[in-house]
């Protein structure tokens, strides 16, 4: 019977000996694992604290050969979701949900991260009135950046009621008669009210949603803005 618990023993000595590192949880399970080749595999667990008026936080989710992979979840260190992403290769994919330090729902948004292994993506474009309906079919080529794709919904997180829409196909803004708008092609159409824009050909005119409206006036006069591309490294805050 005595050897049983040398079995187990030498066991657990032989699979920590294939990590560079690692930390263990009060379970004895081991996270935050890094291999012979220095690259971060399985469940990880991150404390960021406060610092310079930026608020803390925890995160936690998986890592696969170095990148995240699959669900990732991020908290105050209060305990509340502040966010809830989810990873392929490495890149936002799918469906991102971001909350406000009280739990309010913020935006809802939609990324499509794109094989590594192929050089482009075909990607199908339907009717915002009849989803059901193709209309185009786009061709993109991968950058290795993950690329908006889907419906992005802005809330107002005190009331829960949706605030604003938008409708992405691979970085682009799509429109209700099937048109499509990059940051680069957008430009406002008269600055009094801020309310309308148009792109260079002038060919077609959308409605500013008031979160972008907001998000402009915010950022007003920055020489640099940091944009999310949806590549693997800390975190965005909400």
């Amino acid at each position: 019977m005595r050897l049983i618990p040398l079995l187990l023993l030498f066991i657990s000595i032989n699979s920590f000996g294939q990590w560079k590192s690692f930390t263990l949880n009060k379970h004895g399970d081991t996270l935050n694992r890094v291999d012979m080749d220095g690259r971060k595999q399985g469940p990880w667990s991150v404390r960021v604290d406060d610092l310079r008026g930026e608020r803390g936080y925890e995160a936690e989710g998986y890592y696969e050969n170095d990148q995240k992979e699959g669900t990732w979840k991020k908290y105050s260190l209060e305990g509340v979701k502040i966010a809830e992403e989810n990873y392929r290769w490495g890149k936002l994919n799918g469906r991102q949900q971001y909350f406000t330090y009280n739990g309010g729902l913020l935006r809802i948004e939609n990324w499509r991260a794109m094989d590594p292994a192929n050089k482009f993506d075909t990607v199908a474009v339907y009717d915002l009135r009849d989803p059901d309906k193709e209309i185009d079919r786009v061709v993109v080529k991968n950058e290795g950046i993950a690329m908006k794709h889907g419906k992005w919904i802005y809330y107002d997180p005190r009331e829960g009621t949706i605030e604003a829409t938008e409708n992405y196909v691979m970085n682009k803004l799509q429109t209700e008669d099937g048109g499509m708008l990059d940051d680069e092609n957008i430009k406002p159409l008269s600055v009094s009210d801020g309310k309308t824009k148009t792109d260079t050909a002038g060919k077609k005119t959308v409605t500013k949603p008031q979160a972008i409206l907001d998000y402009e006036k915010k950022n007003s006069g920055k020489k640099k803005i940091r944009v999310r591309d949806g590549s693997t490294g800390n975190l965005p805050k909400p």
